[in-house]
Protein backbone atom coordinates (compact mmCIF):
# COMPACT_ATOMS: atom_id res chain seq x y z
CA UNK A 1 0.00 0.00 0.00
CA UNK A 2 1.21 3.49 -0.68
CA UNK A 3 0.33 7.15 -0.73
CA UNK A 4 2.06 9.85 -2.69
CA UNK A 5 2.86 13.42 -1.77
CA UNK A 6 3.64 16.03 -4.41
CA UNK A 7 6.15 18.60 -3.22
CA UNK A 8 5.32 21.87 -4.95
CA UNK A 9 8.46 23.70 -3.94
CA UNK A 10 9.90 25.45 -0.90
CA UNK A 11 7.74 27.30 1.57
CA UNK A 12 9.04 28.55 4.85
CA UNK A 13 8.03 26.35 7.77
CA UNK A 14 6.42 23.67 5.59
CA UNK A 15 7.34 20.02 5.91
CA UNK A 16 8.54 18.44 2.66
CA UNK A 17 7.50 14.89 3.48
CA UNK A 18 4.88 13.02 5.41
CA UNK A 19 4.22 13.98 9.01
CA UNK A 20 3.49 11.45 11.74
CA UNK A 21 -0.25 12.01 11.38
CA UNK A 22 0.00 11.29 7.62
CA UNK A 23 1.65 7.95 8.38
CA UNK A 24 -0.98 7.20 11.04
CA UNK A 25 -3.77 7.86 8.52
CA UNK A 26 -2.09 5.56 5.97
CA UNK A 27 -1.68 2.81 8.56
CA UNK A 28 -5.29 3.17 9.71
CA UNK A 29 -6.47 2.91 6.09
CA UNK A 30 -4.29 -0.19 5.57
CA UNK A 31 -5.69 -1.78 8.71
CA UNK A 32 -9.24 -1.05 7.61
CA UNK A 33 -8.66 -2.33 4.08
CA UNK A 34 -6.79 -5.47 5.15
CA UNK A 35 -9.16 -6.12 8.08
CA UNK A 36 -6.37 -7.53 10.20
CA UNK A 37 -3.08 -6.87 11.92
CA UNK A 38 -0.40 -4.86 10.12
CA UNK A 39 3.33 -5.57 10.28
CA UNK A 40 5.52 -2.63 9.32
CA UNK A 41 9.25 -2.64 8.55
CA UNK A 42 10.67 0.84 8.94
CA UNK A 43 13.96 2.57 8.37
CA UNK A 44 15.25 5.29 10.68
CA UNK A 45 13.76 8.34 9.04
CA UNK A 46 13.35 10.98 11.75
CA UNK A 47 9.56 10.90 11.39
CA UNK A 48 9.52 7.11 11.80
CA UNK A 49 11.43 7.18 15.10
CA UNK A 50 10.02 10.33 16.68
CA UNK A 51 8.35 10.34 20.10
CA UNK A 52 5.07 11.33 18.43
CA UNK A 53 5.27 8.34 16.06
CA UNK A 54 6.07 5.96 18.94
CA UNK A 55 2.96 7.29 20.69
CA UNK A 56 0.80 6.79 17.57
CA UNK A 57 2.14 3.24 17.14
CA UNK A 58 1.46 2.42 20.81
CA UNK A 59 -2.19 3.47 20.33
CA UNK A 60 -2.64 0.78 17.64
CA UNK A 61 -2.54 -2.71 19.20
CA UNK A 62 -3.00 -4.27 15.74
CA UNK A 63 0.28 -2.72 14.53
CA UNK A 64 3.70 -4.38 14.89
CA UNK A 65 6.73 -2.32 13.88
CA UNK A 66 10.18 -3.71 13.13
CA UNK A 67 12.87 -1.04 13.03
CA UNK A 68 15.74 -1.60 10.61
CA UNK A 69 19.27 -0.93 11.82
CA UNK A 70 20.70 2.49 10.96
CA UNK A 71 22.26 2.85 7.50
CA UNK A 72 21.02 -0.52 6.23
CA UNK A 73 19.21 0.16 2.94
CA UNK A 74 20.04 -3.38 1.79
CA UNK A 75 17.51 -4.67 4.35
CA UNK A 76 14.73 -2.33 3.22
CA UNK A 77 12.53 -3.85 0.47
CA UNK A 78 11.19 -0.42 -0.48
CA UNK A 79 14.64 0.55 -1.75
CA UNK A 80 14.23 -2.07 -4.50
CA UNK A 81 10.74 -0.75 -5.25
CA UNK A 82 12.06 2.80 -5.73
CA UNK A 83 14.97 1.57 -7.83
CA UNK A 84 12.60 -0.39 -10.09
CA UNK A 85 10.24 2.59 -10.33
CA UNK A 86 13.02 5.06 -11.15
CA UNK A 87 14.35 2.81 -13.92
CA UNK A 88 10.85 2.69 -15.45
CA UNK A 89 10.73 6.52 -15.46
CA UNK A 90 14.17 7.08 -16.96
CA UNK A 91 14.36 9.13 -20.16
CA UNK A 92 10.70 10.11 -20.07
CA UNK A 93 9.74 13.71 -20.74
CA UNK A 94 6.89 14.93 -18.57
CA UNK A 95 5.03 18.19 -18.93
CA UNK A 96 4.74 18.95 -15.25
CA UNK A 97 4.73 17.64 -11.71
CA UNK A 98 1.09 16.52 -11.88
CA UNK A 99 1.73 14.39 -14.96
CA UNK A 100 4.79 12.86 -13.31
CA UNK A 101 2.81 12.16 -10.11
CA UNK A 102 0.07 10.43 -12.14
CA UNK A 103 2.68 8.29 -13.91
CA UNK A 104 4.30 7.32 -10.59
CA UNK A 105 0.90 6.26 -9.21
CA UNK A 106 0.23 4.18 -12.34
CA UNK A 107 3.60 2.45 -12.07
CA UNK A 108 3.13 1.78 -8.34
CA UNK A 109 -0.29 0.27 -9.03
CA UNK A 110 1.28 -2.03 -11.64
CA UNK A 111 3.78 -3.21 -9.05
CA UNK A 112 0.91 -3.98 -6.64
CA UNK A 113 -0.50 -6.51 -9.09
CA UNK A 114 2.79 -8.36 -9.58
CA UNK A 115 3.20 -10.45 -6.42
CA UNK A 116 6.25 -12.23 -7.86
CA UNK A 117 7.99 -8.89 -8.29
CA UNK A 118 7.13 -7.88 -4.72
CA UNK A 119 8.38 -11.26 -3.46
CA UNK A 120 11.63 -10.57 -5.32
CA UNK A 121 12.03 -7.19 -3.63
CA UNK A 122 11.58 -8.88 -0.25
CA UNK A 123 13.86 -11.82 -1.12
CA UNK A 124 16.62 -9.39 -2.12
CA UNK A 125 16.87 -8.31 1.54
CA UNK A 126 17.66 -11.90 2.59
CA UNK A 127 15.61 -11.30 5.75
CA UNK A 128 13.53 -14.13 7.19
CA UNK A 129 9.90 -13.05 7.43
CA UNK A 130 8.56 -16.48 8.37
CA UNK A 131 6.48 -16.78 11.50
CA UNK A 132 8.10 -18.44 14.54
Amino acid sequence: MYRTLVDRGPRKGRRKGFAETDYARLLDAAHQQLDGPVVLVWDNLNTHVSARMRQLVAQRPWLTVYQLPPYAPEFNPVEAVWSHLKRSLANLARHGIDELAALVKTRLKRIQYRPGLIDGFIAKTQLDFSLP
